[in-house]
């Protein structure tokens, strides 16, 4: 029995929220094993010939040049500030808790669209937000779950690797309105991911990673974040196209939940009752932040 064209293409959707769900673990793995220059080096150089054998070469010419000076680059900014913060958190769960702080870039991109880019949206938007802060904070304050005091210990032992985290969603929030306002409908993917293997091999250049003492495991890990990253970006853009995007978008917004069940089996990130309920909460801002935008445009159409 011959699966339907649609249907083929949201489950080809699916795949890409499983594979961002896997990015957080395999990315602490990368930078722990090859440092942090080497390892995005070789990963984004991976990443991008697995997309140029599903786009091909891109063409700049079609972009907008205040697309291509301010747009991209927000995107590349972002992974800059993501894997640094990845990088520099201390051991698995306070990785996972700065993969939820960068999470918080769904309901940013909506936040900045209603400010900034003419999206309408109706009053629950501001509750689903501060439901996924609510969230972090729960996340942040460990065992004890809503103490400001556990927050602000937590945060003061480790800055910058949330510091980051944050700028990292609050600028892929940016590049997703940027995308939507300059792009003409056109697809940056590759150029970004070109973007980012010069950025990191220039630093790679100028740092002391090396390569030859990565293990096994960190190999592996570099093959499927090469595989999980780069088929994300085909198997979404295939879906979305093709299939049922109301689908897609529901099920990217488990990406969390994803995130940590890989998390717990790749990196041996032990998470307490507080932190799941907290990645549950920011699930659930995320999805009241969604729906408070698709009532306005069922309206509409």
């Amino acid at each position: 029995m011959c699966i339907p064209s649609q249907r083929k293409a949201t489950l080809t959707g699916l795949m890409a929220p499983i594979s961002w769900g896997m990015s957080v673990g395999l990315s602490r793995c990368i930078t722990e094993q090859f440092g942090l220059a080497a390892g995005l080096t070789i990963l984004n150089i991976a990443i991008c010939i697995f997309l140029l054998l599903f786009f091909g070469r891109p063409r700049l010419g079609e972009f907008p040049k205040k697309y291509l000076l301010l747009g991209i680059p927000m995107a590349n900014i972002s992974s800059l500030c993501f894997y640094s913060s990845i990088y520099l958190s201390d051991g698995g769960a306070q990785t996972m808790e700065v993969g939820m702080v960068n999470y918080l870039w769904p309901c940013l991109v909506l936040l900045i669209a209603v400010l900034f880019n003419g999206q309408r949206a109706r009053w629950w938007l501001l509750p689903g937000i501060t439901l996924s802060f609510a969230g972090i904070l729960l996340v942040l304050g460990g065992e004890q779950g809503f103490d400001l005091s556990a927050v602000c210990s937590h945060f003061r032992h480790n800055p910058w690797s949330y510091i980051l985290a944050f700028f990292g969603a609050l600028s892929w929030a940016i590049y997703s309105n940027l995308t939507r306002a300059w792009s003409n409908g056109k697809n940056p993917t590759l150029i970004i991911f070109i973007i980012d293997a010069i950025l990191f091999s220039c630093l790679w250049a100028t740092s002391c990673d090396g390569i030859s003492q990565a293990s096994l495991m960190g190999w592996i890990s570099l093959f499927l974040g090469a595989i999980a990253m780069g088929g994300s970006y085909a198997a979404w853009s295939y879906g979305v196209t093709k299939g049922n995007i109301t689908v897609l978008a529901i099920a990217s917004y488990f990406t969390p939940v994803l995130s940590c069940l890989f998390a717990t089996l790749w990196i041996g990130a032990r998470l307490d009752q507080s932190f799941w309920i907290g990645v549950f909460v920011i699930v659930t801002g995320s999805l009241v932040c969604w729906s408070s935008s698709t009532v306005i445009k069922k309206r509409i159409a």
